[in-house]
């Protein structure tokens, strides 16, 4: 590696997935077809929850916060990842890296509490229905979400401060596909343990906060599941959170095998993988969960086609 003489660099150079010239070229097409994917699924769902009366609840609401999330999140790393893989310039600014890092760790952050304030909603809807409405009203849900937002906006600036206050003079070249604290940390001539027991801290508080919240919930509701008498409540309240689960599941197990490790147990390879798990394809495939498990967004979505294809039969 490239060692350096100045502690703060004015660029760094993204490895990027692969340098082999024969893969390049098949990246860039799987990602480029996967990041507009991401892009029409998350927009539609937004567009339905916006445009659907029957969508205006609570649960659709924090959905659509959801997609804006995970529409941001990739917009965050994938463009950027799709220049350099054909470019010979791999490189991104020293404030482009520190951008790109706070924008991921920020949004990251935000998903996480957002999807367990769903779980919330969920525990409510199924446990404590006639409390429902009094309890998560829209006002409540605003409130939840304009503070979920600006918490962890507010809340990536210490990650970011204590990443790029390092000194980096080993090498400006990041073993990665876009700029994340434990590659960055690696660059350091600095012992970066502090800086890892920092995160873990601040992390713990935020991330484990919300994984027991959406913990518990989940196993209210399921205690509640089996004690239904009836086979179709049971499948009927076990269809409104499976989608739910399964985005939560894929999410949490990402980013707990990312961030939640020890030291000693880092892989190149195997960091890129899981990165791409919750960088780009979570946020394609969350969309589709919600589309595929939830009658209520297939039958919006079959009535607004219905609508298009109704209007271009009259224009003709």
């Amino acid at each position: 590696m490239e060692y350096m003489n100045q502690s703060f660099p004015h660029h760094f150079i993204l490895i990027g997935l692969s340098t082999d010239p024969h893969i390049q070229p098949l990246l860039f097409i799987t990602f480029l077809l996967m990041y507009i994917f991401t892009v029409l699924g998350n927009v539609l769902i937004i567009i339905m929850v916006r445009i659907s009366t029957q969508l205006q609840t609570p649960m659709y609401f924090f959905l659509s916060n959801l997609s804006l999330i995970d529409l941001c999140f990739s917009t965050t790393i994938v463009p950027k990842l799709l220049i350099n893989t054909l470019s010979e310039d791999k490189s991104i600014s020293f404030l482009g890296c520190a951008a790109q890092m706070y924008f991921h760790l920020a949004l990251g952050g935000t998903e996480c509490i957002i999807l367990s304030i769903m779980a919330y909603d969920r525990y409510i809807a199924i446990c404590n229905p006639l409390c429902y409405h009094a309890t998560m009203n829209m006002r409540l849900c605003v409130i939840l979400s304009a503070v979920t937002w600006i918490f962890n906006f507010l809340n990536s600036i210490f990650y970011a401060v204590i990443t790029f206050q390092l000194p980096y003079c080993r090498s400006n070249q990041v073993n990665h596909y876009f700029c994340e604290m434990p590659p960055l940390f690696r660059l350091s001539c600095k012992d970066t343990l502090w800086n890892e027991i920092a995160v873990y801290i601040s992390a713990a508080i935020v991330g484990f906060c919300a994984f027991v919240l959406t913990l518990l919930s989940y196993v209210q509701i399921i205690s509640t599941i089996f004690k239904m008498h009836s086979t179709n409540g049971r499948k009927k309240a076990f269809s409104t959170c499976t989608s739910h689960l399964c985005v939560v599941s894929l999410y949490y197990g990402t980013i707990v095998f990312m961030y939640l490790r020890p030291r000693g147990s880092y892989s190149v390879e195997r960091d890129r993988i899981v990165s791409i798990l919750y960088t780009a394809v979570t946020p394609m495939f969350n969309p589709i969960i919600y589309s595929i498990r939830n009658n209520e967004v297939k039958g919006t979505l079959k009535k607004i086609l219905f609508r298009r294809t109704q209007l271009q039969s009259d224009v003709q």
